[in-house]
Formats: structure tokens, C-alpha cells, sequence
């Protein structure tokens, strides 16, 4: 057996503070509430920094900075707003080894994924919408289109600096003023990015970043100064936020949770859907909404796919997320940990067969292995709920119109993926398939230029590409 040696990314090019204060027109302020929380490191329980846990009033005055900034930074011509852009996205490339070891170590993710998926997507989003400042008459949405003027934007822990990206950037390039609050256990990248908005000379207000839970998102959304609302999260939390605006004047968009069909054909090669499904529900822990989460196999080829999988399986190496060679890192919290085997202990009791490869658990941290349910109904709770986590659901079909039925079957609809080398059968599947984005033999493929978002319980409204300007526009 080829073993291989560990291969650690060095901690030293971090500098993480002890105590972290707001982000607040340009400069670090410290909180009017005394409340702070720790932020640690999922994959040892080890506490990174302590971080302020904004109030009321500290929202307020970020909020009151970012409208005070907005006339300055809409007057601007796109033209010079496009050199912000740009020059954030020119040291975000600078400083990528440096955010994707700090990712890694807040979020528990591999470093090869914040190495090579996470920062370079976050440059990516920057340089294209800084490509729209200067263009936005000719985006489609009327010839004098206006910015909206301050944006509450509230993201998640799963991908803390891209969702910050997909937020910020197309805000920015439309001439809106930003206030973020980042998730509760992942705000170290997002103080990082504060640090670069003055490095690049972002003028004061633009950006505010505001840390803290719940109560400081509900702060953030409910402020009567925020224009418009832009939330990545769970359904539940997002359904709280749609009631709350509703009758209001501000502009609101969703991106809520997924239980995405990844749907192989038999006449799909095997080993590269496999590969497909691998990155559909382990890649980032499965901590991604739009995971292929339910597998749905032809039933004439499933004996082989699960034992390529298996195989497969076998291979993935759980461990260190600082390691090149990890595939599978650390849950990011005991609360989403507890969650997962909740769900998965009901997979067992409702009949679903449950297993695992061999895979050593560390001592400390938080841990799940890769997980394959066989035998499962679509009436089980693993198929319908949201599990968030590196446990996969296989289901099988006979026939096109079964496969549709089965994927469909679901409150949300985010994603799917298709495995066929039939192009006729591909657009047939994608025009029934209820999901923002279908992938055709692919999976958790991402560009700035394309559009991402759902339906149903997934919400509404969509980030990237050229659609991704529409919500920071007045239109």
C-alpha cells in the first residue's frame, strides 16, 4: 500500500490577532456591546482569536456610515469604481496563500479546496464585476440604471470568503455601500478582507463588516437605513427574513438550502460519474447547498456504480484540513456535527443501510466519516432534509420520466446533475428538472459569469453573471 507522507501548510504566513474588534467607516472601533464570543479551530478545538458580538447600536452606526458613504461612492463613475475592484481582486491574489490557510483553519476545510477552488473563485468574482462597473447601461436593465443604496448582506460558514465575493463585488460595481455580517463561526477571513479594503484605499463606509449571531443579523435586516437584503443560509432562517421585510420598501434576495439530485444514466461512464459524485457530496465535508446529496443511479447499472464508489471511497483520506493530501476535513461546529448524526441515526431507524469506508477518527475536533445510505425511500427523512454533511442517499429509477419525478420530489431546488452521453436526453432532463442550475456530467462546477440560484424552499433571485447585477439595481 502506497502511503503517503504528511504534507502540512505552514501556520507562519498567518497573523491572527487575539481580540478582534468591528469594521466601521474605515477603521477597527471597538463594540458599544461587551459582548464576546471565541472563534476555534474545527478540526483541533484549538481558539484562533476572541471576536466582537455587534449590538443593536453598533449596527446603527455602521448602517449610518455606509449611507453616509453612498452618495460619494454612486456619484463615482464606474470607471473608478472598477479600480477598487480590481485592485482588491490584485491583493486577494497576493494574499491568497495567506486567506486560504486562515479559511482552513476557521472553517476546517482542506486546504487544498481553499488553496484551489475557494480563493481563486474570490478573485475571479472581483475582477468580473469589476468588468461591469463602467457597463452597467448595457446590462439590460434600462439605459440609466441606479444603485439601491445601502446593502445588509448576511452570509454563511461554509464558504465564509466566497459568499463574502459573491456578495460584496456586484454590490460595489453597482455603486452600493456594504454592511456584512459574517457567520458566527467563521469571521476571520471576512475581518481579513476589512484589512484589505485599506490596503486598497476603499474610501471609508463602503464596506462595514459587522460580526456577531443571530440578533446581529436580525439587527442588520430589520434597520430601517438598509435598502436592500441579500442572505445565503438556511430555509428556516430565510423564511424569518421574507416575513420580516414583507410590506417593506427593501429589495430582497434568498439563497436557502438544497437537497440537489445527482442523476447517472446507464449509459454514463462510470468512473467519471463516480469522480462526479465524489465532488458532489464530500467536496467541502458536504457542506454545500447545492451537494448532490441524493443519488439517483439507473437501476440497471447501480450494482456497479456502488461498488466503484465503494472503491472509491476507500481512497478519500480524512484528517489534518492544513495537509495537502486531506480530501475530507473537519465539520466546522459540535452543533452541525450533532446534527448530521441526528439525521443519520434516523436513516438507520427509518431502514435506510447505512456504511462507511475505514477511516480513522482524530481524537479531538469534530469529525464525520464519509457516509453511503442504500435502501432508501423517498419518504425517509435523509432523502428529504437537508443534512448539510458528508452523508449521500442512493435511490434508483427505471425510466427518464421516474428519474424526473424522483429528483423533483423535493421542497427545494437549487441544483441537480445529469450523467448521460446523450445530448438529446440532457436537455430533455434539464427542461423538466426544477433547479436553478443543472449540471451536465459535472458537478459543483462555478464561474462568475454564470448565474446561481433557486426555486421553491431554495429562494429566489440569483447571484453572478450579468443577472447577479439586477439585485443591487433599481430596476
Amino acid at each position: 500500500m502506497f502511503e503517503y507522507a504528511p504534507a502540512p501548510e505552514s501556520r507562519d504566513i498567518v497573523d491572527i490577532r487575539p481580540s478582534y474588534g468591528l469594521f466601521i467607516n474605515g477603521e477597527w472601533v471597538e463594540p458599544q456591546s461587551e459582548e464576546r464570543h471565541k472563534t476555534i479551530n474545527p478540526a483541533t478545538e484549538e481558539v484562533l482569536a476572541e471576536v466582537a458580538w455587534a449590538g443593536e447600536a453598533d449596527v446603527d452606526r455602521a448602517v449610518q456610515a455606509a449611507a453616509k458613504a453612498f452618495p460619494a461612492w454612486s456619484g463615482m463613475p464606474g470607471a473608478e469604481r472598477a479600480k477598487y475592484l480590481f485592485r482588491i481582486a490584485r491583493i486577494i491574489q497576493e494574499r491568497s496563500r495567506e486567506l486560504a490557510v486562515l479559511e482552513t483553519l476557521d472553517n476546517g476545510k482542506p486546504i487544498r479546496e481553499s488553496r484551489d477552488v475557494d480563493l481563486p473563485l474570490v478573485a475571479a468574482h472581483f475582477f468580473y464585476y469589476a468588468g461591469w462597473a463602467d457597463k452597467l447601461a448595457y446590462a439590460g436593465f434600462g439605459p440609466d440604471p441606479r444603485p439601491l443604496g445601502v446593502a445588509g448582506q448576511v452570509i454563511p460558514w461554509n464558504f465564509p470568503l466566497l459568499m463574502l465575493a459573491w456578495k460584496i463585488a456586484p454590490a460595489l460595481a453597482c455603486g452600493n455601500t456594504v454592511v456584512l455580517k459574517p457567520a458566527e463561526t467563521t469571521p476571520l477571513t471576512a475581518l481579513a478582507f476589512a484589512d484589505i479594503c485599506r490596503q486598497a484605499d476603499l474610501p471609508p463606509g463602503v464596506v462595514n463588516i459587522v460580526t456577531g449571531a443571530g440578533e446581529t443579523g436580525a439587527a442588520l435586516v430589520n434597520h430601517p437605513g438598509v435598502d436592500k437584503v441579500a442572505f445565503t443560509g438556511s430555509t428556516e432562517v430565510g423564511r424569518l427574513i421574507a416575513r420580516s421585510l414583507a410590506g417593506t420598501r427593501k429589495k430582497l434576495t434568498l439563497e436557502l438550502g438544497g437537497k440537489a439530485a445527482n442523476i447517472v444514466f446507464e449509459d454514463a461512464p462510470i468512473d467519471q460519474a463516480v469522480e462526479g459524485i465524489v465532488n458532489g457530496i464530500f467536496f467541502n465535508q458536504g457542506h454545500v447547498c447545492c451537494a448532490g446529496s441524493r443519488l439517483l443511479v439507473q437501476e440497471s447499472i447501480a450494482g456497479d456504480v456502488l461498488e466503484a464508489l465503494k472503491r472509491r471511497l476507500g481512497t478519500l483520506r480524512l484528517g489534518d484540513p492544513l495537509d495537502k493530501n486531506t480530501d475530507i476535513g473537519a465539520i466546522n461546529s459540535a452543533e452541525q456535527l450533532a446534527k448530521i448524526r441526528e439525521l443519520s441515526e434516523a436513516g438507520e431507524a427509518e431502514g435506510a443501510e447505512r456504511w462507511s469506508p475505514a477511516c480513522p477518527i482524530p481524537d479531538r475536533g469534530f469529525w464525520f466519516p464519509p457516509t453511503v445510505f442504500t435502501g432508501v425511500a423517498q419518504s425517509h427523512r435523509i432523502a428529504r432534509e437537508e443534512i448539510f454533511g458528508p452523508v449521500l442517499s442512493v435511490l434508483t429509477f427505471r425510466t427518464p420520466a421516474e428519474a424526473v419525478e424522483k429528483a423533483n420530489n423535493t421542497p427545494y431546488g437549487l441544483s441537480a446533475g445529469v450523467w448521460t452521453e446523450k445530448g438529446s436526453l440532457m436537455l430533455w432532463m434539464a427542461s423538466r428538472l426544477r433547479a436553478g442550475v443543472v449540471w451536465s456530467n459535472t458537478f459543483n462546477r462555478f464561474d462568475p459569469a454564470s448565474p446561481f440560484g433557486g426555486y421553491k424552499e431554495s429562494g429566489y433571485g440569483r447571484e453572478g453573471g450579468r443577472h447577479g447585477l439586477e439585485a443591487y439595481l433599481d430596476v
